[in-house]
């Protein structure tokens, strides 16, 4: 399932270093703007406790973890919807993600430059904000323009639904608000938000890098972030992406595990943010297990079994007849598939079963 997470802001906030934490993908890392002209991709194992348990109960010859893709996207500049810097090349790169994660610095640091100057994430997230919803503006006017006279003369109906939708996003770009913020009533509403493509439309999540001192707590430029997306439909998160770095360095995971506790964290920000970046997708994961594979197979939210059994192989899908279904909790409390039948809690699913996060799946099918 190749969704992608587009990691963009403003030149020298961290982006790249976050990306080769992130991945083993090398993507240039210098302090200049444009280092990174190319979209670098990498396919990131997604960290599942639940896997490495299931694992470890069934001992299997091959384990596949989930996955999902980080795209490092160049830094944006004041006027990118204008194509100043390379803008339009940007631009369109972001269009083609699925969300973003919208890395702002919040740390000072003599030694790195700062494209404006001075160290402001409220305002470099603004710029960011602004340029996209000029891109996004021109979008839509474009539209209502082609739309507006079919709407108003014509008994065209979806053209009337059309232009309202245009009319309420309109308002919410004048307004300064992303277009996710916009409500959409009918599925014929939602279905046409979607073809726009609209850059502001992207779930987000705002990535603040902070230095090692703030990497628990964060700082005062963290505070500030979060105050200023208050209201919007985006979450936060912190990390110190050169910490990051250092601890991927480590040899071993003792020796991470040691540098973690020094610095106060459980967890490293690189795992959080992964699995971040997997829920912002919408993404969940199911699991086929057994001693010949262990696999996390990825889902969208809401699915139903015969389209997640589509996700292993297309004839599942067709020939769907019922789906196997064990809650990992039970999986592991009571010692695997045998005895999960033996205190009967496998439920045997339909195809409007809504699959779980967690699930235990096996697949019926005729074809």
């Amino acid at each position: 399932m190749a969704l992608q997470c587009g990691i963009v802001g403003l030149p020298n906030v961290g982006k790249s270093t976050l990306f080769n934490c992130l991945s083993n993908a090398k993507a240039q890392s210098a302090n200049f703007p444009f280092c990174t002209i190319e979209p670098n991709v990498g396919v990131i194992t997604v960290p599942d406790e639940r896997l490495n348990k299931l694992v470890e109960m069934c001992n299997p010859r091959s384990v596949v973890p989930a996955t999902v893709e980080i795209v490092d996207i160049a830094g944006l500049v004041k006027g990118a919807s204008k194509g100043e810097g390379l803008g339009n090349k940007f631009l369109a790169n972001i269009r083609e993600t699925d969300a973003i994660l919208h890395v702002l610095r919040c740390f000072d640091d003599d030694n790195i430059t700062h494209v404006d100057g001075s160290v402001d994430p409220v305002r470099d997230k603004e710029i960011i904000d602004y340029e996209l919803s000029l891109k996004d503006l021109e979008t839509v006017e474009g539209r209502m323009a082609r739309t507006q006279k079919q709407a108003q003369t014509g008994g065209d109906k979806t053209a009337k639904m059309q232009y309202e939708v245009l009319s309420r996003i309109h308002d919410a770009l004048i307004a300064g608000k992303p277009a996710r913020s916009v409500t959409l009533e009918t599925p014929d509403e939602q279905k046409f938000f979607k073809e726009l493509f609209l850059l502001t439309a992207k779930p987000v999540l705002y990535v603040c890098n902070v230095d090692d001192a703030s990497a628990v707590n964060g700082n005062h430029y963290v505070e500030a972030v979060a105050k200023a997306i208050e209201g919007e439909d985006a979450s936060l998160m912190i990390v110190a992406a050169q910490t990051e770095s250092e601890i991927a360095e480590l040899d071993t995971w003792e020796e991470r595990r040691e540098f973690l506790a020094e610095i106060g964290l459980e967890e490293s920000g690189v795992s959080r943010l992964i699995r971040a970046a997997y829920a912002l997708l919408d993404l969940q994961t199911y699991f086929t297990a057994g001693p010949d594979e262990v696999r996390a197979w990825t889902f969208r939210r809401g699915s139903k079994a015969p389209k997640c059994a589509g996700i292993i192989h297309t004839d599942f899908e067709k020939g769907f007849i019922r789906a196997e279904v064990i809650k990992y909790d039970d999986y592991v409390a009571l010692g695997g598939e045998t005895g999960v039948r033996e205190a009967g809690k496998l439920s045997v699913e339909g195809k409007e079963y809504v699959v779980q996060d967690g699930d235990i799946m096996h697949f019926r099918f005729n074809v």
